[in-house]
């Protein structure tokens, strides 16, 4: 008698792509530049940032567009899903390495702020609120062994 020897894969999202989510990302900002910030400033009900993070390789600025399942005061909490992908997300990987970014926001415009990792006390308590506020990010993690970071992203008072 032969066994059921299927290895469980974890299925992979089409949102993993590197070239999908730029273009979805350059559509984005095109929307929030063609109508003067009218129409780009939330999605699925979340407040939308920009976050630019300086390319750990390039020493560039690179911006990208971001929602936020949660706020506080002055803190945004990011979630670095990548659709479910395998690896980090490239604006993850530089905030990681330089945690000091800037977020435009369409309440309170451009601001510095720092970044870090939410702890992982932090994150029992943050996910199960994220994944109620935006169910796919429970889908992504499905999706990947890596465990999806959050990100806390703080005002910096220098």
């Amino acid at each position: 008698m032969r066994g059921d020897y299927r290895r469980v894969v974890p299925r992979k999202s089409p949102f993993t792509s590197d070239r999908l989510l730029k273009t979805i990302n350059s559509f984005h900002s095109f929307v929030l530049r063609v109508t003067r910030g009218r129409i780009g400033w939330s999605a699925d009900g979340m407040p939308v940032l920009r976050l630019t993070t300086i390319g750990r390789r390039s020493g560039q600025p690179r911006t990208v567009l971001l929602s936020s399942p949660l706020q506080f005061g002055d803190e945004w909490i990011v979630v670095g899903s990548k659709g479910g992908g395998e690896r980090h997300a490239d604006w993850f990987v530089n905030l990681r390495a330089n945690p000091r970014v800037t977020v435009e926001t369409k309440k309170y415009g451009s601001r510095d702020v720092t970044a870090r990792i939410a702890s992982p006390d932090d994150k029992a308590v943050w996910w199960p609120q994220a994944v109620a506020t935006f169910k796919h990010y429970g889908e992504f993690q499905s999706r990947t062994t890596r465990d999806i970071p959050m990100v806390v992203l703080k005002v910096s008072g220098d």
